[in-house]
């Protein structure tokens, strides 16, 4: 499709209140964004729904835009317009793509995407598999990075059934790194078990914290990766071995950290966050770098995203109650173009 061919109008799911009401987030037709130099569009053909476009259209989230706004923060789909020389060598090219957190997200038929943030795809991967390449896998490269610079011996996460936590536990095979994997669910404890995880440990059970704290000791666990916030981080917390530190990098709880002061005041643990917004903000260092080499090779084995359902962005309301209803059977895909698009 050339830019001359492209239509003035576009379905794009435009959100008016950050209240997570389903009629806060409605089709909308509105005209189709152009490149400026240093930028693409591209025509979307997947788009996930993470757990931070979760927290977005609920106002939780570390970015607000004004209203209306179009949510997504990662998508897939082909070039077909581009505001400078650079760009046309993407025309016509399928990429994955991450548009600036403060503009239009990818939950409509066409995105304006900085260049930089676009990564042709390799034609192995679909378009739900290049949608997720840059949320999840990097989130779970960066965390394992820590590990690795921290000469960590032994780690614990939570929501190790999620789709990070999943990417978590196949790097730390590949690292040789004992992982101790936190779930709620049985089921969740034997799809562990059958990827490989050797540590697996149910919080619903009796004795939960004991047991945890067992083992983490036995390990010498001294880093902990937290999604879960709430008590969990305590828990967490409690379980690492004296001076260890715990990153929370999600909040599935939507409840506050908590965690008793004598871990800080006796047992020196520390409590850190992270952003993967604030780990490319500086620009591309050493460490960023590597993750842009390292995680496209790992895509489509390693950092397999599951697929539960794609649904049209007609079907908002449903699509969003699926994916907060169960994330570890999942990830759920709006495919904007696939219904009725042009």
């Amino acid at each position: 499709m050339t830019s001359s061919a492209l239509p003035e109008k576009m379905r794009a799911l435009c959100l008016s209140a950050y209240d997570g009401r389903p009629e806060s987030l409605q089709v909308t037709e509105v005209p189709v964004p152009k490149p400026e130099a240093g930028q693409v569009l591209v025509r979307v053909a997947a788009a996930p729904i993470n757990p931070s476009d979760l927290m977005f259209v609920r106002g939780l989230y570390g970015v607000k835009k004004p209203l209306p706004a179009i949510p997504g923060f990662e998508g897939s789909g082909t070039v077909v317009a581009a505001g400078s020389l650079a760009g046309r060598l993407l025309v016509g090219r399928r990429v994955g793509c991450v548009p600036t957190p403060s503009t239009d997200g990818t939950w409509a038929e066409y995105v304006v995407v900085p260049l930089k943030q676009c990564f042709p795809l390799l034609p192995r991967l679909s378009d739900e598999q290049g949608a997720s390449f840059f949320v999840n896998p990097f989130s779970a490269w960066a965390l394992m990075e820590r590990a690795r610079q921290g000469k960590h011996k032994a780690l614990v996460q939570s929501a190790a059934a999620s789709t990070v936590g999943r990417m978590l536990q196949k790097l730390a095979r590949k690292e040789k790194l004992p992982l101790v994997n936190v779930v709620r669910r049985a089921e969740q404890e034997a799809m562990l078990r059958k990827l490989g995880a050797e540590h697996v440990v149910n919080s619903s059970e009796p004795e939960f914290e004991e047991r945890l704290r067992l083992i983490c000791q036995e390990l010498g666990v001294s880093l902990a990766f937290d999604a879960v916030a709430g008590t969990m981080t305590g828990h967490l917390a409690r379980a690492l071995v004296d001076g260890g530190t715990v990153i929370v990098y999600g909040g599935l709880s939507e409840q506050e950290s908590r965690i008793h002061p004598g871990e800080f005041i006796f047992h020196q643990k520390k409590i850190e966050g992270f952003w993967l917004s604030e780990f490319f903000r500086g620009g591309f260092g050493k460490d960023q770098l590597r993750a842009l080499v390292e995680v496209p090779t790992l895509l489509g084995k390693d950092f397999e995203t599951p697929v539960r359902a794609t649904l049209p962005l007609e079907s908002a309301g449903e699509a969003l109650r699926i994916a907060a209803s169960d994330m570890t059977a999942g990830k759920v895909f709006f495919r904007p173009n696939a219904w009725g698009g042009e």
